[in-house]
């Protein structure tokens, strides 16, 4: 197990992912909300002990619980397991199409589907997978499975285009089965870097039941039946209503143990309270994503109670530098001086959050502990405007509602920060969440995109920092990039051709430190996860905003 050992030994941080959609409704509850991809379900994890909950608790153990449900902030409105790189996606579709492997935040990747894994010196690495795993219509899995849902990730030609191979696959540049039980995944940087994201994005489908049902290597999966799923894992759909619910149920022939419930439901609203709702009326066992200010309510409730941990997510304001007055680097670090971290995460955030001042939270391979938060100082910001020769500038901030926890009040917030310098008129816009979704994804070709300073959120899922940095800032290859920068775009790129571990960990704490300096965004602060739960049943949140029903116990 050399990438574990790898991993473990040489990394003391890692993994994890993300990401948006559409909601809707809890049948009983209400609650209807639109969203989308990447950016994260807003849940958070970590745990920097500032909040106001009550720890992670494990409930009071002693039920005895066999059917669960849990509410999301989103259903997902695809059958497709490549057509989304969404938080609250994976946490239903990681129980039917199961990773390769188990990541733990901080400790690495562990054998699952995947038992070993060797690279081999020429941009390759070998997986070898368990000879006794099935999907869930009974065909066996094989190596060609697995390379052919790699290559459908990465290949924009095949199948979907999927965001996954976009962003969490983005060094890996296909896959060949070697033989029944090995499959070569080849790859364009250091073997490291292409650990962290086939060890948090590679799954199986079953090739020839997707291309015979689904013509999977021209088109999305799309189906209103159970039958539209069909991967390894330890739970089977057998209950599907389009945009309400998922019914699954364990699978009789998983290859591992059988999981702690025998039924999961999967159902989802946008809103906070009804969320709390329906913890309290017992319709939901799990939720996330409870406000601050609903937390005491849950605190107050009986046999339900609140688990927060810091997430590896981080909440910002990208300044697309191709426009004034966002050009200048004196006016974009100027920003950072006017608003006041700390206010928010006290006032708004009531200390579920901290403030963060480079693109990476805590627990990312190569976040720079020496790196601090930009200090409040509105008079050097004043003074950094004149400078910049921007002096007098009226700006918008663009900002989403619902996505983030409280993302509309803290868009405000900044706005009027900004707008109570004497050199900077600053009002906010708040709109749906797609809206600066769509901004992000909007490139920098001035003329090609019309918000250019927005809030956004982004969960460092794979755990290390380039991904939090390369789709925001390199240049190469990247028409979706926030940034033009060539020596920040460089140090990245850089980065990715390191093989030495450690020498690589110090190489990504020098990007962000670079970023820091060059202020492509208005750092604001790392989000905190706040979930609530049935008392009964044991589980801790994760850093990586990943719901495995596997860890729970009841």
């Amino acid at each position: 197990m050399q990438g574990a050992d790898k991993l473990t030994t040489n990394r003391r941080n890692v993994l994890r992912y993300t990401a948006g959609a559409t909601t809707l409704g809890l049948a009983s509850i209400a609650g209807c909300i639109g969203d989308d991809p990447e950016e994260g379900n807003g849940n958070g994890n970590g745990g920097n002990g500032n909040g106001n909950g009550n720890g992670n608790g494990n409930g009071n153990g002693g039920g005895d619980i066999d059917e669960i449900t849990l509410t999301l902030t989103q259903f997902p409105d695809t059958q497709d397991p490549l057509d989304h790189i969404t938080g609250d996606y994976f946490n239903v579709y990681d129980h039917i199409y199961e990773p390769l492997f188990d990541f733990q935040p901080g400790e690495g990747i562990f054998p699952r589907v995947a038992e070993d894994w060797e690279a081999q010196d020429d941009g390759t690495t070998e997986v070898y997978l368990r000879d006794d795993v099935v999907f869930h219509n009974g065909d066996d899995l094989t190596a060609e499975d697995v390379a052919w849902t790699i290559n459908r990730t990465v290949d924009p030609d095949i199948g979907v285009q999927s965001p996954i191979g976009t962003y969490g696959l983005g060094s890996i540049e296909g896959a060949e089965a070697v033989d029944d039980t090995t499959v070569a995944i080849n790859y364009g940087a250091s073997a490291g870097l292409a650990e962290f994201e086939f060890g948090n994005y590679a799954r199986a489908m079953n090739k020839q039941w997707a291309i015979d049902n689904y013509d999977a290597e021209n088109e999305a999966i799309a189906g209103a039946e159970p039958e539209a799923f069909n991967g390894t894992g330890p739970y089977e759909v057998v209950e599907y209503t389009s945009g309400e619910e998922i019914v699954v149920e364990a699978f009789d022939d998983y290859w591992g143990d059988q999981p702690p419930f025998s039924q999961v439901t999967f159902n989802a609203t946008g809103e906070s309270s009804s969320r709390v709702a329906a913890l309290e009326t017992g319709e939901s066992d799990v939720t996330m994503n409870i406000l601050p200010e609903d937390v005491q309510t849950v605190q107050d409730a009986d046999d339900i109670d609140i688990r927060n941990v810091t997430s590896f997510r981080n909440i910002f304001c990208p300044m697309k530098n191709t426009v004034e007055p966002f050009d200048s680097q004196e006016f974009r670090q100027a920003m950072n001086y006017a608003v006041d971290n700390e206010a928010i995460v006290s006032e708004i955030l009531s200390g579920f959050g901290e403030p963060r001042g480079q693109p990476v939270a805590p627990g990312i391979n190569g976040f720079n502990d020496e790196l601090e938060p930009y200090e409040h100082d509105p008079g050097r910001a004043e003074s950094l405007v004149e400078d910049s020769g921007y002096g007098d500038v009226e700006i918008t901030l663009t900002a989403p509602q619902g996505r983030y926890l409280n993302d509309a009040a803290i868009g405000e917030r900044v706005a009027d920060m900004i707008d109570q310098l004497d050199n900077v008129s600053c009002e906010a816009e708040i709109v749906d969440f797609p809206v600066v979704s769509d901004a992000n994804q909007a490139g920098v070709e001035p003329g090609q995109f019309d918000i250019p300073f927005y809030m956004i959120g982004w969960g460092t899922i794979t755990g290390d920092t380039d991904y939090g940095v390369q789709g925001f800032f390199t240049i190469p290859d990247n028409p979706s990039r926030t940034f033009d920068d060539e020596e920040l775009s460089d140090a990245i790129l850089e980065t990715q051709q390191i093989d030495d571990p450690e020498e690589r960990t110090a190489a990504l704490q020098d990007v962000n430190a670079l970023a820091r300096e060059k202020a492509p965004f208005v750092f604001l602060h790392t989000q905190e996860s706040i979930y609530g739960a049935n008392s009964n049943i044991q589980w801790d949140p994760r850093e990586d905003e990943t719901i495995y029903i596997w860890e729970m116990e009841a």
